[in-house]
């Protein structure tokens, strides 16, 4: 846990030290870091989903289980407020 924090105490130096940097930059600069930064994201989100493999999705249709349950929790809410 002590070796977490002192990578995270570091990795905050050095966006501290990194800001007033990136804030000399010129707009064009700027501009080209936001796009590797935001690609660097994207390719990152994209190693999540392997197109080799399905995944389930929920659908609210036949979920009559949540319904009843909904429903439930609606006729309480209902009774405590009359009561």
């Amino acid at each position: 846990m002590e070796r977490i924090l002192e990578i995270y105490e570091v990795a905050i130096m050095n966006i501290i030290e990194l800001l007033p940097q990136l804030r000399k930059l010129k707009r064009a600069d700027k501009l080209y870091i936001m796009q590797f930064l935001v690609s660097e994201l994207a390719q990152e989100e994209s190693d999540l989903l392997r197109p080799d493999l399905s995944y389930p999705v929920w659908s609210p249709y036949d979920a009559t289980e949540a319904a009843n349950t909904r429903l439930k929790a609606l006729r309480k809410s209902e009774e405590k407020h009359d009561a």
